[in-house]
């Protein structure tokens, strides 16, 4: 880690739902502990109403967030995480690199967005406790 903060950085192709999720997840079970940022390599420019509504289902507002590009984001990471984004995911430096082939929820119906929102707040945690 870099100093007392993990620094780790999710990314997915239109950072909407996916990285923008673990990034809130990070917030929520790192706090203070990480530094934790969302990018895209293709960015929507907007969250998607579904990722700000099944996070508010958990008391996060997602709303304050914005979809950001990679070239917005600098430095190096204590990890990157990508959604399963595959060639359109470029590389970032980190001391660790993880890929978690997550399937994109956008189109999904109310329960499979939930359970992708429900399964990266699981990764995360494990992600979180690993760095420290």
């Amino acid at each position: 880690m870099t100093g007392s903060r993990a620094r780790v950085l999710f990314v997915c192709v239109e950072n909407s739902n996916r990285s923008q999720m673990a990034e809130a997840f990070a917030h929520i079970h790192g706090g203070e502990t990480v530094e934790a940022l969302s990018a895209g390599s293709a960015p929507s420019g907007r969250i998607n109403p579904k990722a700000v509504r099944f996070m508010a289902e958990l008391g996060y507002d997602l709303s304050g967030h914005a979809s950001k590009s990679l070239e917005q984001i600098g430095g190096e990471f204590d990890a990157v995480i990508t959604m399963g984004c595959g060639d359109n995911c470029p590389w970032v430096p980190a001391k660790r690199r993880e890929d978690w082939g997550l399937p994109d929820p956008r189109d999904m119906d109310d329960d499979g967005y939930r359970a992708v929102r429900d399964e990266i707040g699981e990764r995360v945690r494990a992600l979180l406790e690993s760095l420290r």
